[in-house]
């Protein structure tokens, strides 16, 4: 997902071609169901099924809600034919819906939802797979753990919180590292290639550290950027060391419940009774990844007064990383103060606070990270914003 490519894909747009997802009747999803182990090679129609239901497919541990969701007021406006454009093509929020097989699409603008909907049988109450967006939520769980004062400093090495990994490449790491993607160690994530290390990890938490311990350093830490999962699922594992408790009760105590999501989330387990990853998913409605965007934007405030993060968490989380301008602690970095959480195959949270707007998306495209697709992605985001603009609070 490395939006140092998407320049380089532009070229690529007008070959789009992206398979129709179906629309599946939410009570026939079980005829759908496909094997968890070929999950990234999954059938259109097996995507929507899965994404909806991964608490029945997967080992999940809750994350409850509470009793008084955040209010998202309507003042709907008919933006399904507002345009996107790149450098090689240009369509409408219509168009993009229908070929990037958009399952849920919600912009929110000075607090109110301006556009919402919903396709693929999907509705509002309809919990779909995060992906990589998870990463994101890691980090602002980094930011309250350090808060509440379970990390000390950033600056502390990977193996202070995971001494399984000392005598390793991680040695040398630290906690910031991970969350820039800069931990100097070899990894590869290519999700169509059957040799890539995404591939071939193993992830339950003990067999994960046995593989990663044997990867050699071919970097200095901190220097050179590399997107890598398994050091994402390495921060949700140090998380849990600090905190000494599971994040899905974390992430419940600190974020679902005191900022008031809508809707029970589930996080997909490492293994059976194990720890989440911060890598792996959740399964969340596409109202809550809204709110999501809204706690971010607001650095963490809860409506009781208050941050659950510390002070300059989130302006610090979305500084131009030392070894990849475009990415923070887990964040991509859009420009102008603009920030995302992303998720293969089309899912997304775009964050403006400038423009006091939030777009998220849930999506079954075909492919899981084409550059081209991405592209197209963040021209819709900028198309909401550009439309937006003038609309003051």
């Amino acid at each position: 997902m490395r939006r140092n490519l998407i320049a380089a894909a532009a070229v690529c747009l007008t070959t789009l071609s992206w398979a129709d997802a179906p629309y599946i009747n939410p009570a026939d999803d079980a005829k759908y169901f496909g094997d968890r182990d070929a999950e990234l090679f999954w059938t259109p129609e097996q995507q929507v099924a899965g994404y909806r239901n991964m608490d029945k497919l997967a080992w999940t541990r809750a994350v409850p809600a509470g009793s008084d969701p955040y209010p998202l007021p309507t003042e709907l406006q008919d933006l399904s034919h507002v345009e996107i454009s790149t450098d090689e093509l240009t369509m409408t929020v219509d168009d993009y819906v229908r070929r990037g097989n958009v399952a849920g699409l919600i912009v929110v603008k000075n607090g109110a939802v301006v556009y919402e909907r919903y396709e693929l049988g999907n509705t509002a109450e309809s919990r779909w797979l995060s992906y990589s967006v998870v990463k994101s939520v890691t980090s602002l769980l980094v930011g309250a753990a350090i808060k509440d004062g379970y990390i000390r400093s950033l600056d502390e090495s990977v193996t202070d919180y995971l001494p399984r990994l000392k005598d390793s490449a991680y040695s040398d790491s630290t906690i910031r590292n991970l969350l820039h993607m800069a931990s100097g160690v070899e990894w590869t994530e290519v999700y169509d290639d059957p040799q890539s290390d995404i591939n071939n990890v193993t992830w339950p938490t003990l067999e994960l550290y046995e593989y990663l311990r044997h990867k050699p350093r071919v970097a200095v830490a901190g220097e050179a950027y590399n997107y890598n999962t398994a050091e994402t699922n390495l921060v949700g594992t140090l998380l849990r060391s600090a905190i000494g408790n599971n994040l899905s009760t974390y992430l419940s105590e600190k974020i679902w419940k005191p900022f008031g999501m809508e809707r029970d989330a589930y996080w997909v387990l490492s293994e059976e009774g194990g720890g989440e990853f911060g890598g792996s998913s959740l399964n969340a409605t596409l109202r809550d990844y809204a709110r999501i965007g809204l706690f971010a934007m607001q650095n963490g405030r809860l409506r009781t007064g208050g941050s659950v993060l510390p002070g300059d968490w989130m302006a610090e989380s979305t500084m131009p990383s030392p070894g990849y301008e475009e990415y923070g602690y887990l964040w991509w970095l859009h420009g102008n103060g603009a920030f995302a959480a992303a998720g293969i195959f089309g899912q997304g949270i775009y964050i403006n606070p400038e423009e006091r707007l939030v777009v998220a998306i849930h999506s079954a495209r075909e492919n899981a990270s084409r550059p081209q697709d991405w592209v197209l992605q963040n021209a819709l985001y900028e198309a909401f914003r550009r439309v937006l603009q003038d609309q003051g609070e």
